[in-house]
């Protein structure tokens, strides 16, 4: 471990959020925000998720603007690679007519799978780093500076991501069954009848509610309880490498499995969505 403190507080440093909010003395950071509720904002979970984004944006349209019809390069290849894939699964799960459903897939996977990596990046290197500047340069006690590099742990991304998700799923319902349609969808499924419209009614509003809350804390969780287990491995010391190695090698697998689930079950809920009957 890089310090001396307790593993109790190392596990709590590496897991808490940059934080600033608003306060009646003007602008906090971290500890004084404590009772700031709502009104703050996680500044690591914002800066990673937008630098990452700007990375998938920045890569994607570098590799169209060169792309050749000739044998591609590698970077080419993989990116092509990448397309064609969600492109398949859009294929076969959407049912309906989009312009929109494919690149909305591809920047769910590709965007929480770079998330998603930043699990990969030893948990000590980035806080140690943003430690030593936070004293060099604004001597703040590197205690007190907090980054947490993994966007997908903070429940305010993952719920980010589902709530954009729950308003295209309320888009899609409306412009193709009308405000008619889908308030008869909500009150008249699964039981045909009116006398049943109440209990219909709180069915459906709980199965669609449930939608966006289920992948928000499916991925939170995935996520959270894997960098949960890199610390506690880390805390370990000298004795981690083979654990780490191990565990990181496993989670090759399940990261992008966690990006596709995500993605998957978006254009599953869409595709329910365009359902015109």
């Amino acid at each position: 471990m890089a310090s001396g403190y307790e593993v109790k507080d190392y596990i709590g440093h590496h897991l808490t959020n940059a934080t600033m909010c608003s306060t009646d003395n003007g602008i906090a950071f971290n500890e004084a925000c404590a009772d700031a509720g709502f009104f703050a904002i996680h500044l690591d979970s914002m800066g990673w998720s937008i630098g990452l984004g700007l990375v998938f944006l920045i890569l994607f349209r570098s590799v169209a603007k060169k792309a050749t019809t000739g044998v591609p390069g590698k970077m080419q290849a993989f990116v092509e690679l990448v397309v064609e894939f969600v492109d398949d699964n859009v294929k076969s799960t959407f049912h309906g007519k989009s312009a929109l459903i494919a690149p909305l897939s591809l920047t769910i996977f590709v965007w929480i799978l770079l998330m998603n990596l930043m699990d990969l990046v030893p948990v000590d290197v980035i806080p140690k780093i943003s430690g030593i500047i936070g004293e060099q340069f604004f001597g703040i006690d590197s205690h007190h500076v907090y980054n947490k590099a993994v966007p997908t742990t903070d429940i305010n991304v993952t719920l980010g991501l589902a709530l954009g998700v729950f308003v295209l799923i309320l888009f899609y319902s409306l412009k193709m069954k009308g405000i008619g349609g889908f308030t008869k969808e909500l009150t008249m499924q699964p039981f045909g009848h009116w006398a049943f419209i109440p209990v219909n009614f709180i069915l459906e509003t709980v199965t669609l509610l449930a939608r966006p809350l289920s992948l928000a804390l499916r991925l939170f969780g995935n996520l959270y309880a894997s960098e949960l287990i890199f610390i506690l491995i880390a805390s370990l010391g000298l004795a981690q490498l083979p654990l780490h190695f191990a565990w990181a090698v496993f989670h090759i697998l399940v990261l992008p499995l966690q990006a596709f689930i995500f993605m998957m079950l978006t254009i599953v809920y869409l595709s329910l969505a365009s359902e015109e009957h």
